[in-house]
């Protein structure tokens, strides 16, 4: 009978998957002895075993488990503890087969449980992960990720306090280093730590109960883990694997699950966090050399964007070789292609600060040799043309970011910069001495190509606001330094803002078509707004125009400039009145190579000469005007026959032809401003104005000048007056001074009033933008003047009726005139009441 026993004992013991002379712990106590005694949670755990663990798991038993856990929640916390305590026994004893069962049942009641009792089952649960990732066995490291990973994505109806996860971090991240001798098995030890660590991520991220996974202390062990797979499928890359094996490596590539968990990681962070996301990967880059080449830290970037911990690095690397920062600001550059719709990131002027402030910098490197101003024994020696390259990739990422903003803020980031351009002005002062004269011509040119760069592909429909005044009245300023490179720099950022149709390229070469069909320029017809900024400003385009003709340091470049400008403002912003205005203006400039006062090359009065007939020859054909177009081509076919020095063809060429005798150009080799003006003037133009020479607009001195000049005339008339004032009556009556001869005395000419015009304007700007107290002297100064002048005036001009006692002799001999007191003066009878 004893026997028998035995025997019952030990099959029922071997179902349970216990050696045959082990005892469970509870056949101790006093129900042990009887199968039928123990808790019916243990049975139907029990049950779910096969006696052949690869028979797998006992499917009706499962249910029954299921049910039981469902109907009776309270018993979850037991059940998860007990199948923790068989699992963590067959993993001790080498039954793998029981334990993948184990898990499996675990993933089942996890999916099917969402009570309140849950918390303490996934304590168990997670126990059980750990034990199975603390596994030498490969196997069972990847069995117990994918069962975390299925715990991650469940949504869990009460949150835990106390859960944390630092292990799975920490040997996630461990995994994805993996360095298995076995290839295939290192690559999916690799993805699995991978995968964990996704899940890790989503489970915590959005639970504010849980540990921060945005702490330093995890992201210093996630972002390289996913960095280091990244780095090292772009090796593996870059070796050329056979196309044998490339089918596998497709199948299985760590690498692309990498990039989507980083993607994933950053598009769960807020600003907050952001840093802590970004920090670990330029310290990776940095220890790891990355930045040169620059290949997988563009790539890095494209998947994170750019922000604004990439260009403090910038400012924290400020003193490494140039080469090094040359690589961050390209890899910026790159990563500003994308859209940055949504991604997190600092402001805008922020941004562009940082990169002119390290533009500068490198300047001062350039110009010092050293990154502490001063070369001694330990100073790094700078190479120049490593901090020239440096400065091309800062002003290269300054057009990237550019092009993917919005009007409204690539308008603020061009005024910005154009304010950070160094001016001889009161709020600018220029640095003395050589070395500061180089540093201001260096930062100019620098400052210069940057607002080239964000000007490139700018569109704006109304130019006054592509052209406020405070940016073009600094942009023109420049315009007139003696440096020609950055007279240069002006011309093509004024071209860049007014091409607004992409004619811009059809200009590039002066030559005098016959048929300007062959361009096929777009052009609309001049809007309101353009029209109200030439009236504004056309003044001050013309004169800068006119004055960067006469500048003898031009070259081939410089001329090619100004004839596109002068085209685009045709065709952009042209009325009959602008067409006018610039057809003098030409004419002028004709005028400058023929009288020669500013002494000018050769060569330069011939680029004058061809620049004149070029632009001639465009706008008689834009207007249409026959006569006009006949004119122009038949002074243009002298010159062929007689002068081609005279003409583009032979000037703006790799070795023009020139005439060392330009002092007796003949009449039919000009352009007649009398025969243009007659022949415009038949199609509607106003030929009075065609008619007046064009003259500069003057400036504030200029100005000034001429209103001293105005005011000595004035008092000198009165002084005249008043000396020959006559002693008796018969004296010989003085000039009459009436308006018209005032007018006279003040304008000089018709284009005295353009000028008189800007003056108003001028001065009503001032009135708007000067502070009251200034306003206030100002006026008190002026209306005393102008009091004191007015009674000279009306001294000489109202002249009091004769007295009937005629002239008494006042004390020291001097004539004076009786009034007759007014009630005894007579009235016309029309003036009576």
């Amino acid at each position: 009978m004893k026997g028998r026993r035995r025997r019952h004992w030990l099959q029922a013991t071997r179902r349970r998957g216990l050696p045959g002379g082990a005892r469970p712990a509870e056949m101790y106590g006093v129900c042990g002895c009887c199968g039928a005694l123990r808790p019916r949670y243990k049975r139907l755990v029990d049950n779910i075993f096969p006696e052949d663990p690869e028979d797998g798991l006992v499917k009706t038993n499962m249910e029954k488990l299921t049910f039981y856990a469902l109907s009776a929640p309270e018993k979850l916390d037991r059940i998860g503890a007990y199948l923790s305590e068989r699992l963590i026994r067959d993993v001790g004893r080498h039954r793998y087969g029981y334990v993948c069962i184990a898990m499996e049942a675990l993933d089942q009641l996890l999916m099917a449980c969402h009570c309140q009792s849950i918390n303490l089952f996934v304590e168990s649960f997670l126990k059980m992960v750990a034990k199975l990732l603390e596994s030498e066995k490969p196997n069972l490291q990847i069995l117990g990720t994918n069962s975390f990973v299925k715990f991650a994505n469940i949504e869990e109806d009460t949150p835990s306090y106390h859960r944390s996860y630092d292990f799975f971090v920490s040997r996630f991240s461990e995994m994805c280093h993996s360095s298995h001798d076995d290839m295939e098995i290192k690559t999916k030890i690799r993805m699995s730590g991978i995968k964990g660590l996704q899940g890790v991520v989503r489970k915590t991220v959005n639970d504010e109960l849980q540990a921060n996974i945005w702490d330093p202390q995890h992201m210093d062990k996630i972002v390289p883990s996913l960095l280091f797979n990244l780095q090292h499928v772009e090796e593996a890359e870059s070796r050329s694997p056979s196309p044998l094996q490339a089918p596998e490596k497709e199948k299985e590539n760590p690498a692309e699950l990498a990039e989507r968990c980083l993607r994933e990681l950053l598009g769960r962070a807020a600003f907050g966090n952001i840093k802590n996301a970004i920090k670990p990967v330029l310290i990776h880059l940095d220890n790891h050399s990355l930045w040169e080449p620059k290949v997988f830290a563009i790539r890095c970037f494209k998947i994170i964007m750019y922000s604004i911990q990439l260009l403090s690095h910038l400012d924290a690397n400020s003193r490494s070789a140039a080469t090094v920062r040359a690589g961050i600001v390209e890899v910026l550059s790159e990563a500003a292609v994308i859209a940055a719709t949504g991604s997190v990131g600092p402001t805008v002027l922020e941004m562009f600060n940082t990169l002119l402030r390290q533009l500068r910098l490198s300047i001062d490197y350039a110009l010092t040799g050293s990154y502490d101003g001063a070369i001694s024994l330990g100073t790094k020696i700078i190479k120049e043309h490593e901090e020239r390259m440096f400065q091309e990739a800062v002003i290269k990422t300054i057009g990237s970011f550019a092009s993917t903003l919005p009007t409204y803020q690539r308008s603020e980031v061009i005024l910005f910069i154009m304010s950070k351009v160094p001016l001889p002005s009161l709020h600018h002062p220029m640095e003395t001495g050589k070395t500061g004269e180089n540093r201001n011509r260096l930062t100019q040119i620098m400052l210069l190509k940057s607002l080239l760069q964000v000007s490139t592909g700018f569109q704006c429909n109304n130019m006054m606001s592509a052209l406020p005044s405070n940016f073009l009245d600094r942009l023109l300023s420049t315009a007139l330094m003696e440096d020609a490179e950055i007279r240069l720099f002006v011309l093509e950022i004024l071209i860049s803002f007014i091409d607004r149709h992409g004619n811009r390229h059809k200009f590039s070469t002066i030559s005098t078509l016959s048929d300007i069909s062959v361009l096929k320029l777009k052009v609309d017809k001049c809007s309101r707004q353009d029209t109200v900024f030439m009236k504004k400003h056309s003044q001050q385009l013309y004169r800068h125009i006119y004055l960067s003709c006469k500048e003898e340091t031009n070259i081939q470049k410089h001329y090619e400039a100004l004839y596109g400008l002068l085209a685009l403002i045709s065709i952009e912003l042209a009325n009959e009145e602008v067409v006018v205005d610039l057809i003098r203006l030409v004419l002028a400039v004709q005028d400058v190579a023929q009288v020669n006062e500013e002494n000018l090359p050769v060569y330069n009065r011939c680029a004058l000469y061809a620049l004149g007939a070029a632009y001639l020859n465009l706008i008689s054909q834009l207007t249409t005007v026959p006569a006009f177009c006949q004119h122009i081509h038949e002074v243009i076919e002298t010159r062929k026959k007689e002068a081609p020095y005279m003409l583009p063809e032979d000037v703006f060429v790799e070795r023009p032809r020139l005439s060392q005798n330009l002092d007796g150009v003949v009449i039919e080799l000009l352009f007649r401003q009398s025969k243009i003006s007659e022949v415009l003037g038949g199609s509607g133009y106003n030929s009075d104005r065609l008619c007046l020479p064009y003259i500069p607009q003057l400036t504030d001195e200029d100005r000034l000048s001429k209103r001293k000049s105005i005011g000595e005339t004035i008092s000198l008339q009165v002084e005249v007056e008043s000396r020959n004032s006559p002693e008796k009556e018969e004296r010989v009556p003085a000039e009459e001074i009436t308006y018209e001869t005032l007018k006279k005395a003040i304008v000089d000419s018709v284009a005295v009033e353009e000028q008189e015009r800007e003056r108003r304007r001028q001065v009503v700007e001032k009135f708007q933008k000067a502070p009251f107290e200034e306003i206030a002297a100002h006026c008190g100064a002026r209306a005393s003047l102008l009091q004191s002048k007015l009674n000279q005036i009306f001294e000489i001009t109202i002249r009091p009726p004769p007295s009937p006692s005629g002239t008494i002799t006042a004390a020291y001999g001097q004539p004076q005139n009786h009034s007759i007191p007014v009630y005894e003066m007579k009235f016309p009878d029309l003036c009576v009441y």
